[in-house]
């Protein structure tokens, strides 16, 4: 008969009986908790007298045997609790500051696309186009120097020579290479030659490095992508020199404007504000001139990247409730390296 077949039976009896207190041998067990358990050999079979132990306190141990169910918890359980100690706390206007990136990577690809469409329609002639970019380029060359008054040229251990020779030779091949470039996709549809510009675009744009420790963040990737674009929208300009001046300034404006944006943002914020004020606006100029519609849409794009989308991050963040506490996964926070050598 089990324990509590035992102390039913108890319940329904009154509180003498004939035999009790006869000097009758008592059973000694235990029961499925190890709590001693006696009672006197039942006269009837219902009778049956529970003795247990002092209460003891649970333990959170797994080496002692303890009177308690697997599944019991304790009252100090929710004691360790935590909530959002991992959380980071951000500003409305920094994360402002930090939506620029994003904002002109947008900028370039949309530049990228309003120049090729000028020189597909012969708005813009080719040597107008390398004539800009030459410019630009050294002016953002000097630029780049005059940031850290040559510091961080000086710690690479590059020279101008060096830099000279290598615009020399990419020039010199690209030159080289622009009439099979403008011949590569002779056999390919136009259609299937813009799908696939779209899509290694927003490639481009989802790869790029923006400044986050992410896995799926890969500088080259992106601009490899980039490049790949350039080449597939320059096989449909006109003339093989088309071709060249177009994927130079894909690499000019995907490769080297970056390196001076991340340079101005870490030197100097108000002028890479600024730059980036500036950058979006000709953006949209030029998108203005092509299409009135596409203008707005991009305009409202930009605008809701760098206000709208920073206020629905402060907003929701109110509303994080991450819980820590005795029931995560454990965390080794030592140093093993010296156990993997």
């Amino acid at each position: 008969m089990s324990l509590s077949q035992l102390l039913c039976c108890q319940d329904t009896l009154p509180a003498t009986s004939p035999r009790q207190g006869q000097g009758v041998t008592p059973w000694l067990a235990s029961d499925r908790w190890g709590r001693a358990v006696t009672w006197p050999v039942p006269w009837c079979g219902t009778q049956a007298q529970v003795e247990t132990s002092p209460r003891r306190c649970w333990q959170k141990v797994l080496y002692e045997r303890q009177p308690f169910p697997d599944n019991y918890v304790d009252q100090r359980f929710l004691e360790e609790l935590r909530k959002n100690i991992h959380a980071r706390q951000y500003q409305y206007w920094a994360v402002v500051f930090e939506s620029g990136a994003v904002v002109q990577q947008l900028c370039s690809v949309c530049v990228f696309v309003v120049t090729w469409w000028y020189m597909d329609a012969g708005v813009l002639s080719p040597q107008g186009l390398f004539g800009a970019a030459l410019a630009s380029s050294l002016l953002g060359y000097v630029l780049f120097d005059a940031i850290d008054a040559g510091v961080g040229r000086r710690e690479s251990g590059r020279t101008r020579w060096a830099d000279l020779k290598s615009t020399l030779v990419f020039l010199a091949f690209t030159y080289g290479f622009s009439p099979v470039l403008k011949t590569l996709t002779e056999s390919i549809s136009t259609d299937t030659i813009y799908a696939m510009s779209v899509f290694m675009l927003l490639g481009h744009l989802i790869f790029f490095d923006y400044g986050a420790n992410a896995a799926i963040v890969s500088s080259t990737l992106s601009l490899n992508m980039a490049i790949f674009a350039s080449v597939c929208l320059a096989s449909r300009l006109p003339r093989s020199l088309h071709a060249f001046v177009m994927v130079t300034f894909a690499m000019q404006i995907f490769a080297l404007w970056p390196m001076l944006q991340k340079k101005l943002k870490a030197r100097t914020p108000r002028c890479y504000v600024a730059v980036t004020v500036l950058f979006a606006l000709a953006a949209l100029a030029g998108l203005a001139s092509v299409s009135s519609v596409g203008a707005v849409l991009f305009a409202s794009l930009l605008l809701s990247i760098s206000c709208l989308c920073p206020y629905c991050l402060i907003r929701l963040q109110q509303l994080k409730d991450n819980i820590h506490g005795p029931w995560d996964e454990a965390e080794i926070k030592e140093d093993l390296s010296r156990f993997l050598t």
